[in-house]
């Protein structure tokens, strides 16, 4: 649904990305063909993809002052992204992802500290921030959460996260998780979780199979659930049965971010249903399927938002 307002709580990074026609090796260089200099994090990959279709995407994150923030602010201002940054008194860099995307395959490789050594504490009293370097309240919070339509999590700053869905489900929000690797914390974010869609990495204990995954989520009290294999259809599970999701063939030239794009395109397609069954729950799937693989067809994580999407 147009303007519809969604919440996305994870991690915001400073992407550098560059088109290599292979990976080097040890004390090797070379001069990469390509380079794209971005706003990333999972959180914030489905941010814009909820963006470009015409949500209005507010991003709960940290970013912080350093000089670097300016370029992720720029980028996002840009995008039309709405930031609430947890960190806007800390002066300490970002983090950096630093991506080679191999030209032939559009496989990539990545390097980043990711949340590591930023601890973003969630407000706990009204009426002032209980930490110096936050600069939102607890009331702030809860009206936050109640001007947004749905909510998205990527399991970064899992201390946030968990705040963040436990207030949603009070006010009646869906809750979606991006579950890329079992992290520390993640049983007590599933508890506040009503969509869990799962990259084929993402292993919680005791499981092995997508069979496995899904059969932990439902347990855990996750209704609706998914795990994602690249180009592979989508197995799902909720309510009464599951079943596949099949993914459109696309001509791979960079898969960097299309999780990212997954997310953030299911998160718009759940909008438009009040409530969800096996009918529209795979539609939505189907639907955010296609607009991840449209993004594999272009290199980087902006020249895909240029293109139409169906």
């Amino acid at each position: 649904m147009a303007g519809t307002e969604g919440l996305f709580v994870g991690l915001c990074t400073l992407d550098v990305i560059q088109l290599v026609d292979h990976v080097p090796g040890p004390d090797e260089k070379l001069t990469a063909r390509d380079q794209v200099v971005a706003a990333g994090g999972p959180a914030t990959g489905a941010a814009v993809a909820f963006g470009r279709l015409g949500g209005r995407p507010h991003l709960l994150t940290g970013i912080g002052s350093h000089p670097l923030a300016l370029g992720i602010r720029a980028d996002l201002d840009a995008l039309g992204v709405r930031v609430t940054d947890l960190a806007a008194g800390r002066a300490d860099p970002p983090a950096v992802s630093s991506i080679l995307v191999t030209a032939s395959t559009g496989t990539r490789a990545v390097a980043s500290t990711n949340a590591a050594g930023w601890r973003l504490r969630p407000p706990t009293v009204p009426g002032g921030p209980n930490d110096p370097n936050n600069l939102i309240d607890l009331d702030e919070l809860d009206e936050l959460v109640a001007s947004c339509a749905i909510a998205e999590f990527d399991g970064h700053h899992m201390e946030l996260a968990v705040a963040v869905a436990a207030a949603a489900r009070t006010a009646g929000r869906p809750t979606v998780l991006d579950a890329g690797s079992w992290k520390d914390g993640t049983d007590r974010l599933l508890r506040s979780i009503d969509v869990a869609v799962c990259s084929a990495d993402f292993h919680p204990p005791g499981t092995a199979t997508p069979a496995d995954t899904l059969e932990f989520l439902r347990d855990h009290g996750v209704t609706w659930t998914a795990v994602t294999d690249g180009g592979s259809p989508i197995a799902w599970a909720g309510p009464g049965g599951g079943g596949l999701v099949d993914v459109p063939e696309t001509r791979v030239v960079d898969t960097l971010g299309a999780g990212d794009v997954l997310h953030g395109a299911l998160t718009h397609h759940l909008t438009a249903h009040a409530t969800l069954d096996a009918p529209s729950f795979t539609d939505a799937l189907a639907r955010a399927a296609a607009v991840a693989s449209r993004a594999c067809a272009s290199f980087g994580t902006r020249a895909w938002l240029t293109a139409d999407i169906v």
